[in-house]
């Protein structure tokens, strides 16, 4: 009798640590641990921001990447505006001659926008202003004829610049013009201002004379 109730009492004791473990891991199953709230709180860890500038710099050597990233570039960025100003004329000769760019393009469609003497040494000095944003590759191509016919041909790389108050000022080499009966008289040409993407920031067509002497 008294084994019998031994066992009925370890039998009620066993069934109450089991519903006592059962409810504890119920609760556990419902209530977040400290570890859950850890996940909660913890947020992915992003890496640093890389402005676009200094992203078209990585990856320079793989060249489909480049242009994609390129034309990205671009795309999200407001273009260049570059401004040219004047030009000017500088020769040891005579005083320095400035030629205003026409907002027509036609510098002066009833004569010749300038004269220069024959075999004299002059220097041409371009003054423009960046706005906006860079310009890349800025380049200054120049084409003269006589009487239809191509006598010249120049294309000088000025460089990239970035926008700025204050206008630029770039100064060519120096050049010596022709000289002799045949170099005297009237040419056209055509000057161009044009960055790495071919737009074009100015054309103009003008006639100037060489002539014997200084006008």
């Amino acid at each position: 009798m008294r084994r019998r109730e031994e066992k009925h009492q370890e039998k009620h004791e066993t069934s109450d640590r089991e519903n006592r473990l059962s409810r504890m891991n119920s609760e556990s199953s419902l209530s977040p641990t400290e570890e859950d709230d850890d996940d909660e709180d913890r947020k992915p860890e992003l890496g640093p921001m890389i402005a676009l500038k200094e992203q078209l710099e990585k990856d320079k050597d793989d060249e489909s990447l480049r242009r994609w990233k390129g034309a990205t570039y671009r795309r999200e960025t407001p273009d260049p505006v570059v401004k040219i100003l004047h030009l000017k004329i500088r020769s040891p000769d005579r005083d320095e001659m400035v030629l205003t760019i026409p907002d027509d393009g036609v510098p002066n469609p009833k004569g010749p926008w300038f004269t220069i003497k024959e075999g004299s040494k002059y220097t041409l000095v371009f003054n423009f202003r960046v706005t906006n944003n860079i310009v890349s590759g800025l380049r200054y191509n120049n084409t003269v004829w006589k009487t239809c016919v191509k006598v010249d041909s120049t294309k000088a790389m000025l460089g990239t610049f970035s926008p700025q108050a204050e206008p630029y000022q770039h100064v060519m080499p120096e050049e010596t013009t022709p000289s002799g009966i045949f170099a005297r008289g009237s040419y056209s040409a055509r000057t161009k201002f044009i960055d790495d993407d071919n737009k074009c920031y100015l054309e103009i067509n003008y006639t100037f004379d060489i002539r014997k002497n200084w006008q």
